[in-house]
C-alpha cells in the first residue's frame, strides 16, 4: 500500500515538473511573431478608422472600442448629412473676391469670417462662410491674378480700389475680365465692393454698370457719393485700416470697465492749411495736450512700424474720446478703430471738398450711413468747441463713461451686423429674382 502511494506521489510530481517546464517554455522559449507585426496593428487602427484587430490577440477592451468606432461613425454620418442638408437649403452661393484691403474688412469685421492661412503675407488666402440661405466664398492675395485661379460660383463679388488713376487702372482689368467671364456664361451675376474716390469722383464706373448698359448688377461704394439710391447702388462702409493690420478687436470687462488715463487722443498727420492745425494749436493753448496723448507728424506714412502700430492701439484703449478732424474725406478709418476699442469719436462735421454729399440725396451728409443708423458719435463743426467738451469730460463719473462705452461697442456690433444683413439681402434680392425670373 506504501509502495503505492509513493508511486501516486512520484507520478503526480514528475507531471508537475512537466507542466512547469512546458509554462517555463511557453513563457520563455516559445518564438514570438516580430515587433513591427505586433505594431502594425494600432498603427493601421490610427490610420483607418475601421481597422479590425486580428483573430489572434484578445483585447478585454474590445466592446468598448466597437461602440466607440460605431458611435464616432454615427457622428460622422450625422455631420455630412447635415452638410448635405446646408448644401441643398443654400439658395445662391458667392465668391468674393477680394482685390482691395477693404475686402478684409467685409470679410473680417463684417461677415466674421476666418482666412486659411492665418499669415497676413500669404499668396493665397481664403475661407467660406454660410449665412442665412447663402454660402459665400473668399480669396485673397497676392496669387489671385485673373485667369489663374478657379471660379467656384455663378456669382461674383469684386472688391476693388478706386481711389486714385493708378488704382482704376488696375481695377478696369479686373472688371473687364469679369466681363468676358460674364459674356461666355461662365458667370451670371457681378456686384461690385469700390473704394471710392475721397472726393467721390467715380464716373469711370458707371458704363459698368447694368443701369447704363454694362453688366455689373449692383455697387457698394465708400464716402458718400451722390450716385447712392440704395436700389442697386449702395453706401458702404470704409471701416478700419486692414491695409495696416488693424486687427479684429474683441470686447474684454477691463476695456469696459478700467479707468482711461487719457481724456482724448490724436495721432495722425498735420497737413499744412489744415483744420488739424487749428486742432493742435487749440490743444497747446488751453493746456488740453497735457491731458490727452497728442502725437503728430507732418508726412503721412503709409506704413505703420509695429511700435507705432502698438502707441496707437494703446492710445485709442486709454482714451475716452478719440479726436476725429477730417481729412481729404470727413469719413476716415479712425472712426472704426476707436469704436472698435470703445473710445468716443468726436468728429468734425463738416463737408470736404468735392463731388461728395449732394444734398439731393444726401440730406445728412457728411457720414449719412453712420448718421442715420444712429452712431452714438460727438459731432463738432469747430475745434474751437474742445475745451468746453473736455471740461464736461472732467466732469463725467466713471460709471457714466462706463455706461457710454457699452453703449458704443453695442451700436458698433450692430451696426456691423446691420451691414452684413444688408450685404445678403441686395444679393439675393437681386440675383435670385433675377434667376427666378429667367
Amino acid at each position: 500500500m506504501r509502495l503505492t502511494r509513493k508511486r501516486l506521489c512520484s507520478a503526480l510530481l514528475a507531471a508537475y515538473l512537466l507542466f512547469s517546464l512546458y509554462a517555463a517554455y511557453s513563457v520563455f522559449l516559445k518564438p514570438r511573431r516580430p515587433a513591427a507585426s505586433r505594431a502594425a496593428a494600432p498603427r493601421e487602427k490610427q490610420g483607418r478608422e475601421h481597422a479590425v484587430l486580428g483573430t489572434e490577440e484578445w483585447n478585454p477592451w474590445e466592446v468598448d472600442e466597437k461602440n466607440d468606432l460605431q458611435r464616432k461613425s454615427a457622428n460622422s454620418l450625422q455631420l455630412l448629412k447635415k452638410m448635405q442638408v446646408q448644401q441643398e437649403q443654400t439658395d445662391l452661393r458667392v465668391q468674393i473676391w477680394g482685390k482691395a484691403a477693404i475686402g478684409l474688412y467685409l470679410w473680417q469685421h463684417i461677415f466674421e469670417g476666418l482666412l486659411e492661412p492665418a499669415d497676413v503675407s500669404a499668396q493665397w488666402r481664403e475661407g467660406s462662410v454660410t449665412a442665412g440661405k447663402s454660402f459665400f466664398s473668399f480669396i485673397t492675395g497676392p496669387a489671385v491674378v485673373p485667369g489663374y485661379f478657379s471660379v467656384e460660383a455663378d456669382n461674383v463679388v469684386l472688391v476693388l480700389n478706386g481711389r486714385e488713376e493708378g488704382k482704376i487702372s488696375y481695377a478696369t482689368q479686373w472688371l473687364h475680365y469679369a466681363q468676358t467671364l460674364v459674356q461666355t456664361h461662365k458667370l451670371q451675376h457681378v456686384a461690385v465692393v469700390l473704394l471710392g474716390s475721397e472726393q467721390c469722383k467715380n464716373e469711370w464706373i458707371s458704363p459698368y454698370l447694368k443701369r447704363y448698359g454694362g453688366f455689373v448688377d449692383l455697387l457698394f461704394v465708400i464716402y458718400d457719393s451722390p450716385l447712392v439710391n440704395e436700389e442697386d447702388i449702395f453706401h458702404w462702409p470704409l471701416g478700419v485700416a486692414t491695409y495696416r493690420y488693424f486687427p479684429v478687436v474683441e470686447p474684454s470687462w477691463s476695456m469696459l470697465h478700467t479707468p482711461r488715463p487719457y481724456q482724448c487722443n490724436f495721432l495722425g498727420t498735420v497737413y499744412k492749411n489744415s483744420t488739424r492745425e487749428i486742432l493742435v494749436d487749440v490743444l497747446k493753448q488751453n493746456g488740453l495736450d497735457k491731458l490727452c496723448w497728442i502725437s503728430a507728424r507732418e508726412e503721412w506714412w503709409p506704413q505703420e512700424t509695429n511700435e507705432s502700430l502698438r502707441n496707437y492701439h494703446d492710445a485709442l484703449l486709454q482714451s475716452d474720446l478719440t479726436l476725429c478732424p477730417v481729412g481729404v474725406n470727413t469719413e476716415c478709418y479712425r472712426v472704426y478703430e476707436a469704436c472698435s476699442f470703445g473710445s468716443v469719436p468726436v468728429v468734425e462735421d463738416v463737408m470736404t471738398p468735392g463731388n461728395c454729399g449732394n444734398s439731393s440725396v444726401s440730406h445728412s451728409a457728411p457720414l449719412q450711413l453712420l448718421k442715420t443708423t444712429g452712431a452714438p458719435f460727438i459731432f463738432i463743426k469747430n475745434w474751437k468747441e474742445l475745451p468746453a467738451l473736455l471740461e464736461k469730460e472732467q466732469n463725467m463719473t466713471l460709471q457714466q463713461k462706463i455706461q457710454r462705452r457699452k453703449q458704443l461697442m453695442e451700436w458698433y456690433r450692430q451696426f456691423k451686423a446691420q451691414m452684413r444683413q444688408k450685404f445678403i439681402s441686395a444679393l439675393e434680392n437681386s440675383f435670385l429674382a433675377k434667376d427666378g425670373g429667367g
